[in-house]
């Protein structure tokens, strides 16, 4: 079946070695950055974090109920698409797996989030699953035309809210956001452009998230 459009969206899903495990193999430091800096675990220290700003220790308990709804429910998600052949990899390259997974990552969130608001969590945290909701929804568009880089929107999102709430001694952080992008066009995962795509619209989404909820 042949497919019209950029040559990234007909390629066909194949096993990729991209993951052995410790025991049983080597990553190369680009395979090892991009698995370290991988969206989940952005997002697990980015949203509690984001809690504990707005109510303290209880602030921290709902984000990390937050997280488990952005990062872990999804994180399951594509290791059982790995499992069962669904998908090559957990960067899950091809086009229909990659809009299959933010379909689900999209009901995820929205399912946290509406959780978190009848349980009376902090608005801070429910507004800003609120625009990563839209973020997400926004990528998904993107990705059906173009591989946009979601590792680095992710990486560049959480390090652009945190510098913002907590301060600018956070911006070095923006050193792992530059790795991680050096890493996904290492793999030949992305080019530059599509980096640099996500790079601005990470930190643009946080910026219009943390205007709008501060």
């Amino acid at each position: 079946m042949s497919v019209v459009g950029p040559r990234w969206l007909s390629r066909p899903v194949t096993r990729a070695p991209f993951l052995p495990s410790p025991a049983t193999g080597h990553r190369s430091p680009a395979q090892l950055i991009t698995y370290l800096l991988e969206p989940k675990n952005w997002l697990i220290v980015t949203v509690p974090l984001i809690g504990a700003h707005a109510d303290g220790l209880a602030g921290v308990g709902w984000g990390l109920l937050a997280a488990f709804f952005v990062a872990v429910l999804p994180t399951l998600f594509v290791s059982y698409g790995i499992r069962h052949g669904r998908w090559a990899d957990r960067n899950v390259g091809a086009r229909r797996p990659r809009l299959i997974v933010l379909a689900f990552i999209t009901a995820s969130v929205a399912a946290g989030l509406i959780l978190l608001i009848v349980l009376g969590a902090p608005v801070m945290v429910t507004g800003y699953l609120a625009f990563m909701l839209t973020s997400v929804a926004v990528l998904a568009v993107i990705t059906t035309a173009w591989k946009i880089s979601i590792h680095c929107a992710v990486a560049s999102g959480s390090v652009a809210i945190l510098a913002l709430t907590y301060g600018p001694l956070v911006l070095p952080g923006f050193l792992l956001v530059a790795l991680l992008g050096w890493s996904r066009v290492s793999l030949k995962d992305h080019t530059t452009a599509q980096v640099v795509g996500g790079i601005v619209l990470g930190a643009l989404a946080a910026g219009i998230a943390y205007a709008t909820l501060a």
